[in-house]
This record gives C-alpha cells, sequence and structure tokens, in this order.
C-alpha cells in the first residue's frame, strides 16, 4: 500500500487510531503514548521504505508493541537487581529515610540512582548495563536527584508565626 502522500497526512491520520490500538494491548496510556510515538519515529526515518509497504500502519504497530515490551523487560530486570539490594545490606543503613525516598522512585530513576551510589559505577558504565544511552543516564539521575531533594526537604515553617496570631 504506497501512501502516496507526506509522512505528516499519514501521521495525523494514523496516529489517533494506532495509540488506541496499543494502549489496548499495553494496558498503560502512558507506557502506550512513549512505545506508540517511538514507534512514528522510527517510521519517519525510514519512511522512504515504510510508505511502500504493503502494512505501514501494521509495521508501525509492530514497532511499537515490540519498543513497549523491550522497556517492560528492561524495567523487569532493574527490578530484580534493585531487589537484590535491600537498604540494611549497605554501608548507609543508618539513613533509612533516604533509602525509603528512594524505593518510591520510578524504576528507571531506582536503577541509576542505586547503580551510580551503590555501585559507584560512572554514567558511561550505568548506560551499558541499563542498556541506554549515557544522556539517558544523566537525565533519569538529575531527575531522580531533584525529586529526592523535594521528597527529602523539610516543611518550611516561618519563625514566629505562632506569636503574631497569639
Amino acid at each position: 500500500m504506497d501512501t502516496g502522500g507526506s509522512f505528516e497526512t499519514w501521521y495525523e491520520a494514523r496516529y489517533r487510531r494506532l495509540l488506541g490500538a496499543v494502549a489496548v494491548a499495553v494496558g498503560d496510556l502512558d507506557e502506550a503514548r512513549e512505545a506508540t510515538d517511538e514507534a512514528f519515529c522510527r517510521a519517519l526515518n525510514h519512511w522512504k521504505r515504510v510508505q511502500t509497504m504493503a502494512a505501514p500502519e501494521a509495521w508501525t504497530y509492530r514497532v511499537a508493541i515490540n519498543v513497549q515490551r523491550r522497556r517492560a523487560k528492561r524495567r523487569a530486570i532493574e527490578v530484580r537487581l534493585l531487589t537484590k539490594i535491600a537498604p540494611r545490606d549497605i554501608a548507609w543503613e543508618h539513613d533509612l529515610e533516604v533509602w525509603d525516598a528512594v524505593a518510591q522512585l520510578p524504576p528507571r530513576q531506582r536503577a541509576v540512582v542505586a547503580l551510580r551510589y551503590v555501585a559507584d559505577m560512572t554514567e558511561a558504565d550505568i548506560a551499558t548495563a541499563l542498556g541506554v544511552t549515557r544522556g539517558t543516564v544523566a537525565s533519569q539521575l538529575h531527575d531522580a536527584l531533584r525529586a529526592l531533594r523535594q521528597s527529602l526537604r523539610e516543611p518550611a515553617t516561618l519563625v514566629g508565626e505562632d506569636d503574631r496570631h497569639g
């Protein structure tokens, strides 16, 4: 089926329907959106070949499902690795509040924090271990540290607040 048109036209006509199908298959709209977006990016990168396929939408759907499956598999591996490292086995066991906060992070961020600060790995080594780019590691680490700072921050109190109203 030669689409005969531009990628943009094809994308606009197919995106919502394909996203809906992937969301039903995956069971999570956010994960489906990420996988579908990645699949359409790959379709754009290979548009000359994709537009001449008999079923470019089916190819894009298959790519989206494969992307989601790889991500789910990677997350499962990360969770398995992180569960092997119990906070009580780590030298910083006295700071359980920090480890409780780390446990609340999304799986990828927990993995990056564990590999950086427990295993003392470089960003490049973490990228290799997780099968992602160094930029992804840096971004995940940045987001994790921001979230940890925010969750560990004590609520601000105004000095003398009770005295003024008393």
